[in-house]
């Protein structure tokens, strides 16, 4: 349903419940009073029955019948009742005080006026009372008078009670449908004013905020549109986050080539000239011999480790071309590790491996995966100089396609505040590195299909986790 429409139904509801309530009590007051004017009347009738008995009767009038009934009559306003004779003479009344006394009923007006004695009778009360003089006829003959003292503002009382209570329920239904729109209003407008402060997160730049839809209606529409609005901002903030890497990768490489033949020739003359002295010296020196051949591995490991950040360097600023092809884990690592032997005994680390006999081929470049593996292991090498364990497992989900390898360490781990720079190039922790390892790894097993994930507590290590895809659908070149 629309909320146009809603909004009609529930006013028109309003306003038929409001009618319905008020045609009740209205029906309900004056079905009352009716009431009370019939019960009035019927007391008036019995009045006149038991007048007609008395005047007919040729026993003396029983007083006591009155008073009886008058202590149930005066409720329906009947004050007071005197039964009178053709002389005048008052032969029964509800008041016994005046019974045997005359009254100049002849010349009295016949009907309904008011009471000539009402200011003295009822004095300091509001109601007015009013007497009804009826002659009593049987056949021909008229037998006397029934005077009957009347207050029939009741009546108007009850007429004004009415009014007042259709007054009081009036409001009643008024407040009600005030509280009921105040209760509407905010029912519709709190989605909006939901929707405004969402507005406001996106327009802050958090992008990761989602609308909630929970209706049908127009707001549920809004909540919609808005979420394909932030949908297509997420969308061009990544566009515009892979155009500006891209940039900022040809800009490095045009700078990484040429730092490339600057620095490189230089390393590897000074490598070739330090073997070339090396041979020249001993000879001369036999008694300097371990001093020679470690200040010589020293130079030797130190121009390995500019030439290490040179190769990186100018691989963060090229663009990945994978050569896919089917890789064994197993085997990779069996063509790593004789290569880091020197640089683990050194540091006194040991690595130990866990991998299934039945762990199935990757498709991957394996240049590219191979120094994946040596950043992860020189990563968990630096992070323990005073030796430690290095883990490397691997598992094969098959339920999710996927193979996990996990590279674990027993270092001082990564910082919280640290966590989410980690794969930002340039960002290290290191004394002599240039934060580029890591961030080259993500590149490539992005690249691949896969993800990396980090688990690491302070002083208890950390576990990278490479998630690679079993298969590839669409192969790179």
């Amino acid at each position: 349903m629309r909320l146009n429409t809603k909004l009609v139904v529930m006013m028109l509801s309003l306003l038929v419940v409001s009618l319905l309530f008020l045609f009740v009590l209205n029906q309900y007051t004056q079905n009352f009073l009716v009431g009370e004017i019939q019960e009035s009347s019927t007391e008036v009738s019995k009045a006149i029955q038991m007048s007609v008995e008395d005047l007919t009767s040729e026993w003396e009038a029983d007083p006591s019948r009155l008073q009886e009934y008058l202590k149930e009559a005066r409720d329906k306003g009947i004050n007071e009742v005197n039964i009178i004779n053709n002389e005048g003479e008052i032969i029964n009344s509800s008041d016994p005080a005046k019974i045997g006394k005359k009254r100049e009923i002849k010349h009295a007006e016949k009907g309904l006026k008011i009471s000539r004695t009402a200011g003295r009778k009822q004095e300091g009360s509001s109601l007015r009372p009013y007497d009804l003089v009826v002659p009593v006829i049987v056949g021909d003959e008229q037998l006397g008078y029934i005077h009957i003292n009347l207050l029939l503002d009741n009546i108007r009382s009850l007429q004004h009670d009415n009014f007042l209570l259709r007054i009081a329920a009036t409001s009643l239904v008024f407040m009600a449908g005030i509280a009921l729109t105040i209760y509407l209003a905010r029912r519709y407008t709190q989605p909006i004013q939901t929707l405004a402060n969402g507005v406001k997160t996106v327009a802050s730049g958090n992008l990761t905020y989602t609308f909630p839809v929970e209706r049908k209606d127009e707001i549920g529409e809004l909540a919609e549109s808005f979420n394909e609005m932030v949908e297509k901002l997420r969308e061009r903030e990544s566009l515009e986050k892979r155009l500006y890497e891209a940039e900022h990768l040809s800009r490095v490489g045009q700078l990484a080539s040429g730092i490339a033949h600057e620095i490189r020739n230089p390393l590897n003359y000074i490598s070739l000239a330090i073997d070339h002295l090396k041979n020249e010296i001993l000879p001369s020196c036999p008694n300097r011999k371990e001093e020679i051949e470690t200040m010589v591995g020293k130079i030797r490991e130190e121009v390995r480790r500019a030439n290490h950040m040179v190769l990186t360097f100018m691989n963060y600023g090229r663009p990945l071309k994978l050569r896919l092809d089917d890789v064994a884990y197993p085997g990779l690592l069996a063509r790593v590790l004789p290569l880091l032997n020197e640089k683990l005994q050194e540091r006194h680390i040991q690595v130990e491996t866990s991998l299934p006999d039945d762990l199935p081929r990757l498709l991957a470049d394996p240049e590219m995966l191979r120094n994946c593996v040596l950043n992860f292991i020189n990563n968990s090498a630096d992070a323990m100089p005073n030796g430690g364990t290095i883990m490397l497992g691997a598992a094969c989900d098959s339920k999710s396609g996927v193979i996990r390898l996990t590279f674990a360490d027993q270092g001082g781990g990564i910082g919280e505040e640290d966590m989410a720079k980690i794969f930002q190039p340039y960002f290290t922790t290191k004394e002599a590195g240039i934060g580029l390892g890591l961030a080259i790894t993500e590149r490539i097993v992005r690249e691949h299909g896969g993800t990396i994930e980090v688990e690491s507590r302070a002083g208890a290590g950390t576990t990278f986790t490479v998630v690679l895809p079993l298969q590839q659908k669409e192969k790179r070149t």
